[in-house]
């Protein structure tokens, strides 16, 4: 039987309880949680990189790794070492962090399928299907909305569905216990079910049709009114958003989409996402109506830790992440008040999405060798934004201000201290229009040299806080 039959028709496999419950809650520093004798293993990926030191090797630290401090203690001082110091940070969070991703494929074609205009003809819309990895064996659908007058033109690049007309690709079933707050390494193989293999995965991310190409461009119409193209890309098009297991113990994702090109590489989720991204700029630097030194990456949520990921690692992209939660803008050492996401939280539920190595350090996060300034800091001197909501109880405000405080520096050495920034607006777990005036505003300012009557540095109050949360 192939891989796929024994996913398909395999039953759930539990070692000792089927689930186990958790209620998210402060992490205490040094105090490991339950983490569940029985769970499956992960079978372990041999990568190029090879090996770093594990928890039990690392010294505790209560504060901030210092990013402009080389891993022999030599302290950055000019932007000279900090190239060397971005390779250390780049190693240390592929490593630990997000899993390593292969290297970029420098083969990719763009092929327009179809276009049209939109928004009473002052918008053309292209349905571009990309191709890349060995033998051009891998594919990517993008849909690129550029308005008629003027170009080339900075770039959204928005991770979200499938862009209007691209295909709709099959999906697998999400993991049997994905997305109940429960520890997911205790089971193996899908949930039974009559129609495996065809009905929507569970939570409403199952196959749907995309929308249209004017549906879309009247949603995002202040965006080209303001003269900016949109970009689109399906993520779940670059790695399957699931917890789906194979009986081995393995991620299911694994076995489709970018993957199986690459079977020597531990990436997890959010790094085929992020990867995906910069294959969607490597199409873009050829696209005339495009201006490539001025490319914005944005997504909410899961979609917006990728966005944060794929700024880090690609000098050609300009972060916008909007409430990104546990594992996303704040530090690893400060969540958990208010019922913040830790470390603890995103690997019992979502460990897909990380490097297989980041599960060490569940209830040790003193321990981490890095934590998530570490990825704001990379993205110095380009423009940055983290954009947030006041009522989104999953990110905490002190954790996302530790993390522009640890990647501060980093941009201050390169004069552009103004140029890592925050908004916070008025609403919960959401992307609104709130979030993209904010971030407009931010890179018109930065890239387009506008006078804004704004700031980008205000975090709420605990009093704030208290009181946006009392009138939800």
């Amino acid at each position: 039987m192939t891989r796929h039959h024994i996913l398909a028709t395999c039953f759930i496999v539990g070692l000792g309880l089927a689930s186990i419950s958790w209620t998210a809650h402060a992490q205490v520093a040094g105090t490991p949680p339950d983490t569940g004798r029985h769970e499956i293993p992960l079978p372990p990926i041999a990568t190029p990189m090879g090996s770093l030191p594990g928890v039990e090797a690392l010294p505790v630290r209560a504060a901030m790794p210092d990013v402009m401090v080389m891993n022999d203690g030599t302290r950055v001082t000019s932007q000279r070492q900090w190239q060397a110091r971005r390779d250390e940070m780049r190693r240390i969070l592929s490593y630990y962090a997000v899993g390593q991703a292969p290297p970029a494929p420098r083969n990719v074609k763009g092929r327009e399928i179809q276009s049209e205009l939109v928004l009473d003809g002052t918008v053309k819309y292209r349905l571009i299907r990309l191709t890349f990895g060995p033998k051009e064996q891998l594919g990517l659908d993008i849909g690129v909305f550029t308005p008629i007058k003027g170009g080339p033109f900075p770039t959204v690049i928005l991770q979200g569905g499938t862009p209007p007309g691209g295909t709709v690709l099959p999906r697998l079933p999400q993991g049997p216990n994905q997305g109940r707050g429960e520890n997911v390494l205790l089971l193996v193989g899908p949930v039974p079910s009559p129609n495996a293999g065809t009905e929507p995965a569970r939570g409403g991310r199952g196959p749907v049709a995309p929308p249209t190409a004017a549906a879309v461009a009247e949603q995002r119409a202040e965006i080209l009114r303001r003269g900016y193209a949109l970009v689109m890309f399906n993520v779940n098009d670059c790695a399957e958003d699931t917890t789906l297991r194979n009986l081995d113990g393995s991620w299911a994702f694994r076995n489709t989409r970018f993957y199986p090109a690459y079977p020597g590489y531990d990436w997890g989720v959010l790094a085929g996402w992020a990867w995906g991204a910069s294959r969607v700029a490597d199409y873009l630097e050829t696209d005339k109506a495009i201006d490539a030194t001025k490319l914005i990456i944005t997504g909410a949520s899961r979609n917006g830790k990728s966005a944060m990921i794929a700024a880090a690692f690609d000098d050609r992209l300009m972060g916008a992440p909007v409430v990104t939660g546990g594992g996303g803008m704040g530090a690893y050492r400060f969540a958990g008040p208010r019922r913040s996401e830790t470390l603890d939280i995103m690997e019992l539920k979502y460990p897909n999405w990380f490097s297989p190595h980041l599960r060490q350090f569940r209830g040790q996060r003193e321990k981490l060798p890095f934590d998530q300034h570490f990825f704001l800091a990379l993205a110095a001197p380009r423009p940055f934004i983290a954009l947030e909501g006041d009522t989104d109880t999953i990110s905490l405000p002190e954790a996302v201000r530790q993390s522009i405080l640890g990647a501060k520096p980093a941009y201050e050495l390169f004069g552009a201290g103004d140029r890592l920034g925050v908004n916070y607006a008025r609403h919960g777990h959401a992307f609104t229009a709130d979030d993209w005036t904010a971030m407009l505003d931010f890179f018109d300012k930065h890239l387009r040299g506008k006078k804004i009557d704004r700031t980008f540095d205000r975090f709420p109050t605990e009093q704030e806080l208290d009181a946006a949360a009392a009138a939800k």
